[in-house]
């Protein structure tokens, strides 16, 4: 019929005509898109995220597409956001508990070359998700985890931080702080710039770069020159003949490398001739072009020079290979045990597994490892006290649903990760009860105050700690340990245990070290219990 009718008026068309025509089309393909796009659904990232570079990016209380070995930890979170948030606006028995907003900062998802691998991942977002639930389950506001993927390389952070701008404006819900932040890099310290410029305070549960400084930036982890004076109490008590070597990690975009290197001079230089006996590789994490880890010319020269004290500035990801190739050339004909001197949140199971240990053998070498944790306060037949065996009873219940991979508490990242929500919730929950105790106060004139980012801010910088006793110290997971007030020790945590630990341990057992308390050193009463 159409078809006739136009044979009948046959005319050209004109731009009216033309401009209906494609008005009519453009809309079809509007609406065919909102359906297909109501079909689908909000797609992998969810509703919060968008897909930048094959990551999920932005900031959300709800699940979204991670690793797989992680994805029922990110939907154990949602799930927790969404009871928190049912609390307060239509909660099922009981009164209304308002809630507040914390957001964990890092990539959630991983390659080879990545800053995070994925347990390490799993076993922090772990330790967050166990030091959320058991702020929980006490009086006072309760806590939202909000998940912050900044991507895998730590390179988009800016839309990340864009919204946490926006989320903390508002006061129904506030965000009061950020934690994660996994690694020292040029990335990270923009972010921390970023963030502080937004005067948000956050916590960097496992940075431990001497340089990564910022004013609203707290650091529960010991950083690399305390980790630095730890080993000196080690060597001191064991010294051997003092033949040290250098291996270091060349790539200039590493800051933690960078700083470790440099730390491990200033300390060790004069004693162990280091600016004479080292090499250099390439490491593995990070976009450096070249082939990584290469260690022949490192493990040659330490062979050829009987060296007793390896100096290792990088990450741990590149050590096992380092320890293979150590393992190829065997003890070199030393008389004495190699000690290979590395520094960390913990040791990462791929360095006690099976195959590195038996390299270990092979090259007669050991393990020192300056920690912020040490596996034997979990180990068979340990008690843990105070915070830590609370959060052990937490995290063994979070194993037992999502498989967390072999020894899951020993690279530390778990607990580091606990202590740096506990941290904020910490200074949120004394806000909030010092404040709303003040009937006088006009801020809780009509119902129950909210602490704000300022607000916990201002708390965290309270010195908590003085001498050797502690008035708000943080009982974490990994010791009792607080910080001196605004600026000092540029916001490094204070009395933080810092113990050193040898694998494989040695045999025989032996007088323990004293154990080096951050900022305070090892003498009896310099910090509290």
């Amino acid at each position: 019929m159409l078809v006739r009718l136009l044979r009948r008026h046959p005319r050209e068309w004109g731009p009216v005509d033309w401009l209906a025509v494609l008005g009519l089309g453009a809309l079809t393909a509007v609406v065919i898109t909102v359906l297909a796009n109501l079909v689908r659904g909000p797609g992998p990232c969810g509703e919060d995220l968008e897909e930048i570079a094959g990551d999920c990016i932005g900031v959300t209380a709800g699940a979204f597409e991670a690793d797989p070995e992680i994805a029922s930890l990110v939907q154990a979170v949602a799930d927790e956001n969404e009871r928190v948030r049912e609390g307060w606006e239509s909660p099922s028995s009981g009164p209304k508990i308002p809630y507040v907003r914390i957001a964990l900062m890092m990539p959630f998802t991983a390659d080879e070359h990545s800053a995070m691998t994925t347990d390490m991942i799993r076993r922090g977002l772990a330790g967050a998700l166990a030091a959320q639930r058991q702020a929980n389950a006490f009086g006072g506001p309760h806590y939202q985890l909000l998940l912050a993927p900044d991507g895998r390389n730590l390179d988009q952070w800016r839309p990340v931080v864009d919204r946490l701008a926006e989320l903390a404006k508002d006061r129904s819900a506030p965000l009061v702080g950020v934690t994660g932040i996994p690694s020292s890099t040029p990335q990270t310290r923009d972010t921390i710039a970023a963030l502080s410029k937004l005067k948000i305070p956050t916590v960097g549960p496992v940075i431990t770069s001497a340089d990564m400084n910022s004013t609203y930036f707290f650091k529960t982890s010991p950083n690399n020159d305390q980790f630095a004076r730890a080993l000196k109490l080690y060597l001191d008590r064991n010294p051997q003949d003092r033949k040290g070597f250098l291996v270091w990690d060349n790539r200039d975009e590493d800051v933690y490398s960078k700083n470790l290197r440099a730390v491990f001079e200033q300390h060790f230089n004069g004693a162990y001739d280091l600016s004479n006996h080292s090499s250099n590789f390439i490491g593995s994490s990070g976009t450096a072009e070249g082939i990584p880890q290469r260690f022949t010319d490192a493990v040659q020269k330490i062979c050829n020079e009987k060296s007793d004290t390896v100096f290792f500035a990088g990450r741990d990801q590149d050590l096992p290979a380092f320890v293979a190739r150590l393992a190829q050339e065997g003890d070199c004909g030393r008389t004495s045990q190699l000690r290979i001197l590395k520094v960390g949140i913990g040791l990462e199971p791929t360095l006690t597994a099976d195959a590195p240990k038996r390299w270990l053998e092979e090259a007669r070498a050991t393990i020192v490892d300056a920690s912020a944790v040490d596996p034997a306060w979990w180990a068979e037949g340990a008690e843990p006290k105070k915070a830590l065996g609370r959060f052990i009873d937490a995290f063994d219940e979070l194993d037992a649903d999502h498989e967390l991979g072999e020894k899951p508490l020993d690279d530390g990242y778990a607990v580091m990760y606990h202590d740096g929500f506990t941290l904020l919730a910490d200074a949120v929950d004394r806000t909030f009860t010092e404040i709303n105790e003040n009937e006088d106060d006009s801020r809780t004139r009509g119902g129950l105050y909210l602490p704000s980012k300022d607000d916990v801010y201002h708390t965290l910088v309270i010195p908590s700690i003085s001498g050797s006793t502690c008035t708000s110290c943080l009982v974490g997971a990994a010791g009792t340990y607080g910080f001196e007030g605004p600026d000092a020790n540029d916001q490094w945590a204070v009395c933080k245990p810092v113990p050193v630990v040898e694998f494989p341990p040695p045999r025989g057992g032996g007088d323990p070290l004293p154990v080096h308390r951050t900022y305070r050193g090892s003498e009896a009463g310099a910090c509290p219990a």
